[in-house]
Protein backbone atom coordinates (compact mmCIF):
# COMPACT_ATOMS: atom_id res chain seq x y z
CA UNK A 1 0.00 0.00 0.00
CA UNK A 2 0.95 3.45 0.05
CA UNK A 3 -0.63 6.35 1.83
CA UNK A 4 -2.10 8.92 0.18
CA UNK A 5 -1.68 12.97 0.43
CA UNK A 6 -4.87 13.46 2.87
CA UNK A 7 -6.50 12.95 6.13
CA UNK A 8 -6.69 10.02 8.08
CA UNK A 9 -7.84 8.48 11.35
CA UNK A 10 -6.65 4.83 10.70
CA UNK A 11 -4.92 2.47 13.72
CA UNK A 12 -1.41 2.77 13.21
CA UNK A 13 -0.82 -0.97 12.41
CA UNK A 14 2.46 -2.51 11.16
CA UNK A 15 1.77 -2.09 7.20
CA UNK A 16 0.47 1.83 7.93
CA UNK A 17 3.80 1.91 10.32
CA UNK A 18 6.18 0.70 7.17
CA UNK A 19 4.70 3.15 5.24
CA UNK A 20 5.55 5.92 7.74
CA UNK A 21 8.83 5.50 7.67
CA UNK A 22 9.78 4.68 4.14
CA UNK A 23 7.98 8.89 4.12
CA UNK A 24 10.13 9.87 7.25
CA UNK A 25 13.56 8.57 5.37
CA UNK A 26 12.74 10.92 2.36
CA UNK A 27 11.91 13.43 4.78
CA UNK A 28 9.48 15.27 2.25
CA UNK A 29 6.39 15.04 3.60
CA UNK A 30 4.38 16.53 7.01
CA UNK A 31 3.13 13.40 9.42
CA UNK A 32 0.57 13.78 12.14
CA UNK A 33 -0.04 10.95 14.46
CA UNK A 34 -1.40 11.36 18.16
CA UNK A 35 -1.59 8.89 20.85
CA UNK A 36 -5.34 6.96 21.19
CA UNK A 37 -7.02 8.51 24.16
CA UNK A 38 -7.23 6.22 26.71
CA UNK A 39 -10.96 6.94 27.14
CA UNK A 40 -11.62 5.47 23.95
CA UNK A 41 -9.08 2.87 23.43
CA UNK A 42 -11.83 0.16 23.72
CA UNK A 43 -14.30 1.71 21.44
CA UNK A 44 -11.28 2.59 18.83
CA UNK A 45 -9.78 -0.65 18.83
CA UNK A 46 -12.58 -2.32 18.74
CA UNK A 47 -14.08 -1.20 15.55
CA UNK A 48 -10.39 -1.65 14.12
CA UNK A 49 -10.49 -5.52 14.76
CA UNK A 50 -14.01 -5.58 13.72
CA UNK A 51 -12.58 -4.86 10.18
CA UNK A 52 -9.82 -7.05 10.71
CA UNK A 53 -11.81 -9.81 11.79
CA UNK A 54 -14.23 -9.17 8.91
CA UNK A 55 -11.34 -9.10 6.01
CA UNK A 56 -9.94 -12.15 7.42
CA UNK A 57 -13.50 -14.01 7.64
CA UNK A 58 -14.02 -13.20 4.08
CA UNK A 59 -10.82 -15.23 3.10
CA UNK A 60 -12.30 -18.13 4.15
CA UNK A 61 -14.13 -20.41 1.69
CA UNK A 62 -15.23 -23.37 0.61
CA UNK A 63 -18.04 -25.32 1.07
CA UNK A 64 -17.90 -26.02 5.01
CA UNK A 65 -17.06 -21.54 5.09
CA UNK A 66 -19.76 -20.90 7.67
CA UNK A 67 -18.88 -23.69 10.00
CA UNK A 68 -15.13 -22.53 9.63
CA UNK A 69 -15.60 -18.75 10.07
CA UNK A 70 -18.10 -19.77 13.44
CA UNK A 71 -15.13 -21.36 14.52
CA UNK A 72 -12.52 -19.21 14.34
CA UNK A 73 -14.83 -16.38 16.24
CA UNK A 74 -15.43 -18.81 18.98
CA UNK A 75 -11.79 -18.97 19.40
CA UNK A 76 -11.19 -15.66 19.78
CA UNK A 77 -13.90 -15.66 22.38
CA UNK A 78 -12.43 -18.54 24.20
CA UNK A 79 -8.87 -16.10 23.87
CA UNK A 80 -10.29 -13.07 25.62
CA UNK A 81 -11.71 -15.84 27.98
CA UNK A 82 -8.37 -16.98 28.81
CA UNK A 83 -5.95 -14.24 28.62
CA UNK A 84 -8.71 -11.57 30.63
CA UNK A 85 -9.60 -13.81 33.16
CA UNK A 86 -13.50 -13.01 32.17
CA UNK A 87 -15.43 -16.10 33.38
CA UNK A 88 -18.92 -14.94 32.18
CA UNK A 89 -17.68 -14.38 28.37
CA UNK A 90 -19.09 -17.73 27.70
CA UNK A 91 -22.05 -16.48 27.02
CA UNK A 92 -21.02 -14.98 23.90
CA UNK A 93 -19.81 -17.99 22.35
CA UNK A 94 -21.73 -18.68 19.14
CA UNK A 95 -24.30 -21.14 18.22
CA UNK A 96 -22.78 -23.75 16.14
CA UNK A 97 -25.63 -23.34 13.34
CA UNK A 98 -25.25 -19.98 13.20
CA UNK A 99 -28.57 -18.22 13.18
CA UNK A 100 -29.87 -15.38 14.00
CA UNK A 101 -33.03 -14.54 16.60
CA UNK A 102 -35.31 -12.40 14.69
CA UNK A 103 -38.20 -12.28 16.91
CA UNK A 104 -39.70 -13.46 20.40
CA UNK A 105 -43.87 -13.03 20.32
CA UNK A 106 -46.61 -14.48 22.53
CA UNK A 107 -48.28 -17.57 21.64
CA UNK A 108 -51.23 -16.31 22.67
CA UNK A 109 -51.18 -13.19 20.34
CA UNK A 110 -52.00 -15.52 17.25
CA UNK A 111 -52.99 -12.78 14.90
CA UNK A 112 -49.63 -10.76 15.63
CA UNK A 113 -47.74 -14.06 15.06
CA UNK A 114 -49.79 -14.70 11.79
CA UNK A 115 -48.88 -10.96 10.47
CA UNK A 116 -45.39 -11.23 11.83
CA UNK A 117 -45.10 -14.43 9.25
CA UNK A 118 -46.37 -12.55 6.57
CA UNK A 119 -43.84 -10.14 6.69
CA UNK A 120 -46.73 -7.52 7.32
CA UNK A 121 -45.00 -6.12 10.06
CA UNK A 122 -41.18 -6.48 10.11
CA UNK A 123 -39.17 -3.50 8.33
CA UNK A 124 -37.64 -4.62 5.10
CA UNK A 125 -34.10 -3.22 6.25
CA UNK A 126 -32.56 -4.04 8.62
CA UNK A 127 -33.11 -3.28 12.24
CA UNK A 128 -29.46 -4.51 12.86
CA UNK A 129 -27.29 -1.88 10.22
CA UNK A 130 -27.79 1.63 9.11
CA UNK A 131 -29.20 1.81 5.73
CA UNK A 132 -29.99 4.93 3.90
CA UNK A 133 -32.87 5.92 2.03
CA UNK A 134 -33.46 7.85 -1.28
CA UNK A 135 -36.33 7.70 -2.84
CA UNK A 136 -35.52 5.62 -5.44
CA UNK A 137 -37.69 2.43 -7.53
CA UNK A 138 -35.67 -0.56 -6.16
CA UNK A 139 -36.02 0.85 -2.52
CA UNK A 140 -38.87 0.36 -0.33
CA UNK A 141 -40.76 3.75 0.56
CA UNK A 142 -40.16 5.48 4.25
CA UNK A 143 -43.90 6.02 4.46
CA UNK A 144 -43.99 2.23 4.16
CA UNK A 145 -41.07 1.44 6.52
CA UNK A 146 -42.46 3.89 8.96
CA UNK A 147 -45.72 1.94 9.46
CA UNK A 148 -43.56 -1.07 9.94
CA UNK A 149 -41.47 0.40 12.55
CA UNK A 150 -44.39 1.27 14.33
CA UNK A 151 -45.94 -2.01 14.30
CA UNK A 152 -42.76 -3.15 15.74
CA UNK A 153 -41.87 -0.43 18.49
CA UNK A 154 -42.28 -0.19 22.37
CA UNK A 155 -42.00 3.49 22.28
CA UNK A 156 -42.07 6.71 19.66
CA UNK A 157 -40.68 9.91 19.36
CA UNK A 158 -41.11 11.96 16.20
CA UNK A 159 -39.43 15.06 16.00
CA UNK A 160 -41.02 16.66 12.78
CA UNK A 161 -41.16 20.60 11.15
CA UNK A 162 -44.44 20.10 9.36
CA UNK A 163 -47.09 17.66 9.73
CA UNK A 164 -49.29 17.59 6.86
CA UNK A 165 -52.44 15.21 7.15
CA UNK A 166 -51.82 13.71 3.54
CA UNK A 167 -48.32 12.20 5.39
CA UNK A 168 -49.88 11.35 8.60
CA UNK A 169 -52.87 9.49 6.70
CA UNK A 170 -50.20 6.80 5.58
CA UNK A 171 -49.37 5.69 8.95
CA UNK A 172 -52.38 6.72 10.93
CA UNK A 173 -53.85 3.59 11.55
CA UNK A 174 -50.98 1.75 12.39
CA UNK A 175 -50.33 4.77 15.61
CA UNK A 176 -54.05 3.97 16.21
CA UNK A 177 -53.16 0.04 16.84
CA UNK A 178 -49.57 1.43 18.89
CA UNK A 179 -51.00 4.01 21.14
CA UNK A 180 -53.33 2.06 22.62
CA UNK A 181 -51.11 0.68 25.29
CA UNK A 182 -47.66 2.10 24.15
CA UNK A 183 -46.46 5.96 23.99
CA UNK A 184 -46.16 8.31 21.09
CA UNK A 185 -44.64 11.95 21.83
CA UNK A 186 -44.26 14.54 18.62
CA UNK A 187 -42.48 17.94 19.11
CA UNK A 188 -43.65 19.56 15.89
CA UNK A 189 -44.08 23.62 14.54
CA UNK A 190 -46.56 26.13 13.26
CA UNK A 191 -43.62 28.25 10.83
CA UNK A 192 -45.88 29.31 8.07
CA UNK A 193 -48.74 27.45 8.98
CA UNK A 194 -47.19 24.43 6.91
CA UNK A 195 -48.39 22.06 9.85
CA UNK A 196 -52.21 21.00 9.17
CA UNK A 197 -54.75 22.11 12.05
CA UNK A 198 -56.74 18.31 11.29
CA UNK A 199 -53.41 16.55 11.52
CA UNK A 200 -52.40 17.70 14.99
CA UNK A 201 -56.28 17.55 16.33
CA UNK A 202 -56.44 13.83 14.83
CA UNK A 203 -52.71 13.01 16.35
CA UNK A 204 -54.38 14.79 19.86
CA UNK A 205 -57.34 12.06 19.95
CA UNK A 206 -54.95 8.75 20.02
CA UNK A 207 -54.21 7.70 23.67
CA UNK A 208 -50.90 7.88 25.35
CA UNK A 209 -50.17 10.67 22.90
CA UNK A 210 -48.55 13.77 24.07
CA UNK A 211 -47.79 16.61 21.18
CA UNK A 212 -45.49 19.60 21.69
CA UNK A 213 -45.34 22.97 19.46
CA UNK A 214 -43.75 26.08 18.78
CA UNK A 215 -46.13 28.44 18.15
CA UNK A 216 -43.46 31.08 16.73
CA UNK A 217 -44.57 31.88 13.34
CA UNK A 218 -41.78 33.70 11.70
CA UNK A 219 -39.15 32.06 12.49
CA UNK A 220 -37.88 28.50 14.28
CA UNK A 221 -34.78 26.80 15.62
CA UNK A 222 -36.96 23.50 14.63
CA UNK A 223 -35.90 22.26 11.14
CA UNK A 224 -34.82 18.57 12.27
CA UNK A 225 -37.25 15.75 10.57
CA UNK A 226 -36.49 12.31 12.53
CA UNK A 227 -38.80 9.63 13.94
CA UNK A 228 -37.28 7.38 16.88
CA UNK A 229 -38.65 3.89 17.16
CA UNK A 230 -37.40 2.10 20.86
CA UNK A 231 -37.20 -0.75 21.12
CA UNK A 232 -36.76 -3.28 24.81
CA UNK A 233 -34.51 -5.40 22.77
CA UNK A 234 -32.12 -3.03 22.15
CA UNK A 235 -32.28 -3.09 18.35
CA UNK A 236 -33.62 0.89 18.13
CA UNK A 237 -33.64 2.30 14.98
CA UNK A 238 -33.87 6.51 13.96
CA UNK A 239 -34.75 8.21 10.76
CA UNK A 240 -33.25 11.13 10.32
CA UNK A 241 -33.07 13.03 6.83
CA UNK A 242 -35.24 15.52 4.52
CA UNK A 243 -38.52 13.82 5.31
CA UNK A 244 -41.09 16.07 6.78
CA UNK A 245 -44.73 14.18 7.32
CA UNK A 246 -46.38 14.74 4.38
CA UNK A 247 -47.49 12.26 1.76
CA UNK A 248 -44.76 13.64 -1.48
CA UNK A 249 -42.07 13.74 1.69
CA UNK A 250 -42.40 9.88 2.68
CA UNK A 251 -44.03 8.27 -0.64
CA UNK A 252 -42.87 9.34 -4.06
CA UNK A 253 -40.16 12.19 -3.36
CA UNK A 254 -36.35 12.19 -4.00
CA UNK A 255 -36.02 12.89 0.02
CA UNK A 256 -32.66 10.98 1.67
CA UNK A 257 -32.89 9.78 4.97
CA UNK A 258 -30.31 7.53 7.11
CA UNK A 259 -31.73 5.09 9.30
CA UNK A 260 -29.57 4.36 12.13
CA UNK A 261 -29.44 1.08 14.33
CA UNK A 262 -28.85 1.00 18.18
CA UNK A 263 -26.74 -2.08 17.84
CA UNK A 264 -24.68 -0.82 15.45
CA UNK A 265 -24.99 3.21 16.53
CA UNK A 266 -25.46 3.12 19.90
CA UNK A 267 -23.99 6.62 20.89
CA UNK A 268 -25.90 8.23 17.99
CA UNK A 269 -29.11 6.48 19.25
CA UNK A 270 -28.01 7.66 23.05
CA UNK A 271 -27.51 11.44 21.24
CA UNK A 272 -30.73 11.35 19.64
CA UNK A 273 -32.69 10.58 23.00
CA UNK A 274 -30.67 13.15 25.00
CA UNK A 275 -31.69 16.21 22.66
CA UNK A 276 -34.76 15.27 22.54
CA UNK A 277 -35.51 15.63 25.82
CA UNK A 278 -33.95 18.71 26.11
CA UNK A 279 -36.12 20.19 23.48
CA UNK A 280 -39.28 18.39 25.31
CA UNK A 281 -37.90 20.24 28.02
CA UNK A 282 -37.45 23.77 26.16
CA UNK A 283 -39.76 26.66 27.10
CA UNK A 284 -40.23 27.39 23.06
CA UNK A 285 -42.42 24.37 23.12
CA UNK A 286 -46.14 24.37 24.53
CA UNK A 287 -47.65 20.90 25.27
CA UNK A 288 -50.90 20.92 23.14
CA UNK A 289 -53.89 20.35 24.98
CA UNK A 290 -57.21 19.04 23.16
CA UNK A 291 -59.70 19.92 25.57
CA UNK A 292 -58.41 23.74 26.14
CA UNK A 293 -60.38 25.67 23.54
CA UNK A 294 -57.53 28.34 24.07
CA UNK A 295 -54.88 25.79 23.07
CA UNK A 296 -56.55 25.45 19.77
CA UNK A 297 -57.75 28.72 19.09
CA UNK A 298 -53.38 29.65 19.38
CA UNK A 299 -53.34 26.52 17.41
CA UNK A 300 -55.62 28.01 14.44
CA UNK A 301 -54.55 31.59 14.71
CA UNK A 302 -50.70 30.37 13.99
CA UNK A 303 -51.48 27.76 10.74
CA UNK A 304 -53.55 30.59 9.19
CA UNK A 305 -51.47 33.28 9.38
CA UNK A 306 -49.94 34.29 5.88
CA UNK A 307 -46.21 35.46 5.45
CA UNK A 308 -44.59 37.53 2.75
CA UNK A 309 -40.88 36.14 2.04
Amino acid sequence: MSLNNGFYESVINKLVDEEIQKIKSKNDKYIDTKEIDKEETSSVISKYMASVINKSLSRISGEDKQNKQVEVCNKIINLLIEELKIEDFDEFLINENAELLLAVINNIDAALIDSYKNKKIRPITSIATNSLFTGAQNEPSLGSELVKEIKTADRIDMLVSFIKWSGLVQIYEALKDFTKDKNLRIITTSYMGATDYKAILELSHLPNTEIKISYDTKRTRLHSKSYMFYRNTGFSTAYIGSSNLSNSAITTGLEWNLKISEYTSKDMIKKFNAIFESYWNDNEFYTFNKDAENDRDKLQVAFSMEFIN
